[in-house]
């Protein structure tokens, strides 16, 4: 059995909160327009954009590496602002063994919050902690984030 591991970021935003659960769950094709040197590519592998159990493909650039990712939307919670995305093959899958990201927007005293919480199995002590994907979403979310502010 793995070592299950717990990563969390939550992001200060200037821009209108429901504009992150919009982009992620009816936009995600708009990503690597507003954070192009984070992800370069969105593909829509099976199902409808932004319906549970569609299937989809990121191709990204984590630490100076093409990486890709194929993911299937678990969960999403328009009322609560929630979306849920496991991954079934990629780069992380490769090495781990197993990885979920969710993402959460929510307002605590007035400020608007992104929140990612990534989820993941390592096999042994000598895989390490997802520290720079952790840095990666925080930069995409900010990136995202000035787009639509600017």
């Amino acid at each position: 059995m793995g070592l299950k591991s717990v990563l969390c970021a939550k992001i200060e935003v200037k821009a209108n909160k429901d504009v992150f659960h919009d982009v992620f769950t009816n936009k995600p094709h708009h990503v690597s327009t507003m954070s192009p040197l984070h992800v370069q590519g969105f593909d829509l592998l099976e199902g409808d954009i932004g319906t549970v159990g569609s299937k989809i493909c990121w191709n990204y650039t984590l630490d100076g590496e093409k990486k890709i990712s194929k993911q299937i939307l678990e969960v999403v919670d328009h009322e609560n602002k929630v979306l849920v995305l496991k991954e079934f093959e990629g780069d992380v899958t490769n090495k781990y063994d197993s990885f979920k990201a969710t993402l959460h927007i929510e307002t605590k005293d007035e400020i608007d919050l992104i929140s990612w919480t990534l989820e993941y199995e390592r096999p042994n002590e000598n895989v390490p902690e997802l520290i720079s994907l952790l840095d990666f979403i925080v930069g995409m979310t900010k990136a995202i984030d000035d787009h639509h502010v600017n």
